[in-house]
């Protein structure tokens, strides 16, 4: 595991985005938004569909054109320099591209030869990298034999082959079982304690919370607010919530807003968002036929307020 042990020590910012913005037929789709990832970190780019964020990473990566805006990825200027700077870069797509006439170790071995690197280095690197992927023995396989999880373990491994510094992952355990998006989860945080910075876009928050180090929430093209997850759940919401369903909540509920500092209706469930929830629940003590879970404020619920519940299409 030597190349995948080597941490990254140069202290800086590895991608740094200032007032970044893009059009498309007249509309602006990222409008001046601004951050910065330093090395051995992850930032997360939250958002709803729309939000800009797909048109974000490909502007990072020098594959979209800004209409305006400064990026420096990995020390480079992008797009001016993009090429160099892609030499040190890693991407997991949002759907998995992997060639289905190559075996596992072929799409790795092909994907390697892109950025140069001889066949024989590539070759003494598979194992490893397979291993790391959870994916030991599986040089051989044929891509259609893979189930979902470990084609998209496969894609992890393949975004590693160059051993890059940066890694870009779009959305990647969407369509995963539990124990496929625990796994990679596991992985990630291997590569940040590596040294590795990874920039994440994902619809999951619960991923987001326990991944990120930071991240940016992008609505309309502009960024609402940046954080720690923590940071952002104790500034922007109340810290516990109870949801309560059933026939007849909403209208328990809108009877009863005063119970809690904030309630928001989405279809039959109301979400009381409180300080002190004791008054609620006691409430909720002499309405036996409703149900109600109380929990914890999480980033989710962060996301919807700075977002909105409606449907995005």
């Amino acid at each position: 595991m030597a190349a995948l042990n080597r941490l990254n020590t140069a202290g800086t910012d590895t991608l740094r985005v200032a007032g970044l913005r893009k059009s498309y037929g007249g509309q602006e789709v990222v409008a001046g938004i601004s951050f910065a990832v330093p090395a051995g970190t992850c930032f997360g780019l939250l958002g709803p569909n729309g939000a800009g964020k797909t048109t974000t990473l490909r502007c990072c990566l020098g594959l979209t054109a800004p209409g305006a805006g400064d990026i420096r990825l990995g020390g480079h200027t992008v797009p001016a320099d993009a090429g160099r700077a892609r030499e040190r870069v890693g991407v997991v797509p949002q759907f998995d591209n992997l060639d289905p006439d190559f075996t596992a170790g072929e799409n790795l071995l092909v994907y390697g030869r892109y950025f140069g690197i001889a066949d024989a280095a590539i070759r003494a690197r598979i194992p490893e990298l397979l291993d790391f992927a959870g994916l030991a023995g599986k040089e051989k396989a044929r891509i259609p034999s893979l189930s979902g999880g470990m084609k998209r373990r496969l894609t992890l491994a393949r975004a590693l082959v160059n051993d890059p510094d940066i890694v870009f992952l779009d959305e990647p355990t969407t369509g995963l079982d539990p124990q496929a998006r625990h796994l990679i989860w596991e992985r990630l945080k291997r590569l940040t304690a590596r040294g590795k910075t990874l920039i994440l876009t994902t619809h999951f928050m619960d991923e987001a919370e326990r991944l990120c180090d930071r991240l940016a929430v992008l609505d309309h093209g502009r960024m609402v607010a940046e954080g720690a997850p923590r940071e952002l759940i104790a500034a922007q919401i109340e810290p516990q919530v109870v949801e309560i369903f059933g026939d007849r909540a909403v209208d328990w509920a809108k009877s009863r807003r005063a119970l809690g500092e904030r309630l928001e209706v989405a279809g039959d469930t109301a979400f009381f968002y409180c300080r002190d929830p004791a008054p609620l629940l006691a409430a909720l003590a002499g309405a036996p036929a409703l149900r109600y879970l109380h929990r914890a404020a999480n980033l989710e619920d962060v996301f919807l307020k700075l977002t909105g519940r409606e449907l995005r299409d």
